[in-house]
């Protein structure tokens, strides 16, 4: 087991190259690191090659209880992937994770925001008490519910990825492999309008004599995280009264409003960014008007109106 974490460091530095998101690998890395403890504190200690699915089984066990089968998922792809490098470098003979399956997970639509909840986040975040960070989570709030980007997006926005002109935000293709490009709405552009004044003022007195390609910048003066980004999302929702809520959900809820305003679902699809037409989809069944429209021409409404069928 010595050579666990030499081994760890050259997985780690394989899938660093694939261009995974930091967030990721850092989740993967401590999935692996918690599989290494856990073995090292078996007795007798196993040898790399002595584990097996029966070993691994427990592990799992042990890992998830109490836990959703959603991150009982995440888990095994993880340590799937763990498994097929140490395939790859001759330590395992076949990979037992490959067929230990996972529980089936089915796809939900998270809840929307609904209009009283979103405008709960938007006035705590206009009561802000600091000028700076008052511009900064409208303009993180605006871009959330307005563009329907995920975290990541959000994350790696820089300065020159909006174009003030044409109200267009260029997104990087690192989750899809596609970069696109969104409309910005006309209230986000003007939050984003407020802020970037208010930006080049935190910079210019925090680092005058560096730049900053970021977007979205901290109170430091450095690219605002993931992390910081959720974490002033949910303390917005807290001063606003509301229970938890996801990043997710802006993302949700933006396509949701879409598609119930009537625009098409191709232009929804591309607006978030969706391989696959069937994803966009599932938020047929939360906001379909033309199927609504369909059933209130239905001819048993004209039989009602005249009085009663029987």
């Amino acid at each position: 087991m010595q050579r666990w974490d030499r081994l760890l460091e050259q997985f780690m530095e394989r899938e660093g190259a694939r261009g995974l998101s930091v967030e990721y690998l850092q989740n993967l890395r401590r999935e692996c690191e918690r599989t290494g403890c856990w073995l090292k504190n078996r007795r007798p200690r196993p040898t790399l090659e002595q584990v097996d699915a029966e070993l691994l089984i427990k592990y799992v066990r042990s890992r998830t209880t109490f836990r959703s089968k959603a991150t009982l998922s995440g888990i095994l792809s993880k340590l799937r992937g763990w498994g097929e490098f140490l395939v790859l470098q001759g330590i395992w003979s076949s990979n037992p994770l490959r067929w230990i399956q996972g529980p089936k997970v089915r796809g939900r639509v998270p809840l929307r925001i609904g209009p009283s909840a979103m405008q709960h986040l938007w006035e705590a975040a206009g009561k802000s008490r600091q000028g700076y960070y008052q511009h900064l989570w409208l303009a993180v709030l605006s871009l959330l519910y307005g563009t329907g980007l995920r975290r990541g997006e959000l994350q790696r926005l820089n300065l020159e990825d909006f174009d003030r002109e044409q109200a267009l935000l260029r997104i990087d293709g690192r989750k899809t492999d596609r970069p696109r490009t969104v409309a910005v709405p006309a209230l986000t552009c003007q939050c984003l309008e407020v802020y970037l004044p208010q930006r080049a003022n935190q910079l210019e007195k925090l680092r005058p004599h560096e730049s900053q390609t970021a977007l979205l910048v901290d109170q430091f003066g450095g690219r605002l995280t993931g992390h910081a980004i959720s974490g002033g999302v949910q303390r917005l929702a807290r001063r606003g009264g509301l229970e938890h809520i996801t990043l997710h959900q802006f993302r949700h809820t933006c396509a949701s409003d879409l598609l119930e305003a009537g625009v098409r679902l191709p232009e929804v699809q591309r607006q978030l960014g969706h391989a696959c037409i069937t994803t966009t989809m599932r938020y047929l069944h939360v906001a379909d008007p033309q199927r609504r429209a369909a059933v209130e021409r239905h001819p048993i409404n004209a039989m009602l109106s005249k009085g009663d069928p029987t």
